[in-house]
């Protein structure tokens, strides 16, 4: 299970798919996690995909045709299964092998790669789902403990430095290069690992959204280890 420590419930935890995507969000709550335990050898699907670059996607055709042990065959099940529901729901899943992601170096002191725990936004109405089977797992944070870099007066004086425009197009400037959608974790910050095999759905910033945006970012990958995420 999601270990529920801090003092604000913001994920609320259901058992099984409909409840996962029926559920609305509400107050403070912006994640909503199916928690399960999973069977399978998912560190077999791993090895056994060609990878052909830091990202691999997987489709489903690719699990088809995988020799797999009868532990593997189960994780097989459990991914096609999950890519089959989230399809039937609206949703465009994509499996990926992450060796690691690109890191963002063009401005040193802020960085806008998932590394960095950050919000979606969408001009419609949208949620984003995820689930690691296998690696590190992705991890969210309270938005209370969480601060916009863009409104923390270091940052904002050097973003102040790129920008050569007019006052009035500041805050365009910032969406544009999607700085505003990033987060600084308060000094008393405890990030919540979402855990493996627990399929989430998080609320993303939209119009008409009514609840915060889920501040989330990717792990920080183990030396050697793969991780196998599905995200849409």
């Amino acid at each position: 299970m999601i270990d529920l420590y801090y003092p604000e419930k913001h994920i609320q935890c259901v058992t099984n798919f409909q409840d996962l995507v029926a559920t609305p969000f509400n107050g403070a709550i912006n994640a909503i996690c199916w928690t399960r335990k999973l069977t399978g050898d998912f560190s077999e699907i791993v090895e056994k995909v060609a990878l052909s670059e830091n990202i691999t996607e997987i489709t489903p055709e690719e699990l088809h045709e995988l020799q797999l042990s009868e532990q593997g065959q189960l994780a097989r099940e459990v991914l096609l299964n999950d890519l089959k529901v989230l399809k039937a729901h609206g949703a465009s899943p994509i499996l990926n092998v992450i060796s690691y992601y690109d890191r963002d170096n063009t401005y040193p002191f802020f960085p806008t790669d998932v590394y960095s725990f950050h919000v979606d936004r969408s001009p419609i109405p949208v949620d984003t789902f995820l689930c690691t089977y296998y690696g590190e797992c992705s991890e969210i944070l309270p938005n209370s403990q969480g601060q916009k870099k863009v409104l923390i007066p270091e940052i904002r004086a050097e973003l102040k430095k790129l920008y050569h425009g007019a006052d009035e197009g500041f805050e365009s400037f910032l969406s544009e290069h999607f700085f505003d959608l990033h987060y600084e974790a308060k000094p008393d910050a405890r990030p919540i690992s979402l855990g493996p095999g627990h399929l989430c759905r998080l609320a993303v910033d939209h119009p008409g959204s009514q609840v915060p945006p889920c501040l989330h970012r990717a792990p920080k990958e183990k030396p050697g280890q793969k991780r196998l995420l599905l995200i849409c």
